[in-house]
């Protein structure tokens, strides 16, 4: 009996390993995410695999200019919140954990709005004056906030989710995120609770495109 169990462990050991270490590196330090629409167009293409890392925000705020991951807007905008709260790390963990994310999505046809990731562009930081015009342009304080990675924007005929305008002074503790494609993002100027990300609903920082390998590299501002 005593073999047997030993035999067992020496099996499931290594198993056991290789997810606690996986879990606790995606909770603290880094963990893949893919692009699963068009908001970040033209820079990041629908598919792109990337690396968020976690460790810069434990020692400061976010700055303009980066590509963050945060939970979805069910998780914290006043209008959307689902009934269950803050999102759970651990059953997050689990159904979007490689492999399983798939049987969910694709066989249970399980959908856990509460664990999905969203990826825009910080754009105001707590004080900022934020001024979005009709055409996607940023003004910050009065000055035009140049961003060059920004190409897609508003004509006046265009009626896309993104054309829509916004002022807002940014509180502390939160930032303003905007999607790269302002044709077309469910970003600041549209959610129905206020244009604020609270800094803890951030998961980390777009760092690096690891996929496809003909666009592999570093996510510069």
């Amino acid at each position: 009996m005593k073999g047997r169990v030993s035999a067992i462990w020496e099996f499931w050991a290594p198993f056991l390993f290789t997810v606690s270490l996986y879990l606790l590196l995606r909770q603290f330090a880094f963990e893949a995410r893919y692009i699963p629409s068009g908001s970040m167009l033209p820079g990041l293409q629908v598919g792109d695999k990337l690396i968020v890392e976690k460790l810069s925000y434990r020692s400061r705020p976010p700055q303009r200019g980066e590509i963050v991951v945060f939970n979805s807007p069910s998780a914290f905008d006043s209008v959307w919140k689902l009934e269950g709260g803050q999102p759970n790390p651990l059953k997050c963990g689990f159904v979007t954990f490689p492999g399983i994310s798939w049987v969910v999505d694709r066989v249970l046809l399980q959908r856990y709005p509460e664990c999905e990731a969203w990826i825009k562009r910080v754009v105001g930081v707590p004080g900022d004056v934020v001024e979005v015009n009709s055409r996607g342009a940023v003004s910050i304080n009065g000055t035009a906030f140049n961003e060059p990675y920004v190409t897609n924007f508003c004509s006046d005929r265009d009626r896309m989710i993104g054309c829509k305008g916004l002022y807002a002074v940014v509180p502390e503790g939160n930032v303003v995120v905007l999607g790269d494609n302002r044709r077309n993002s469910q970003d600041a100027r549209r959610w129905p609770g206020g244009p604020f990300l609270p800094d803890d609903q951030i998961i980390g920082r777009a760092v690096f495109r690891f996929w496809p390998p003909s666009r592999i590299g570093s996510l510069s501002n």
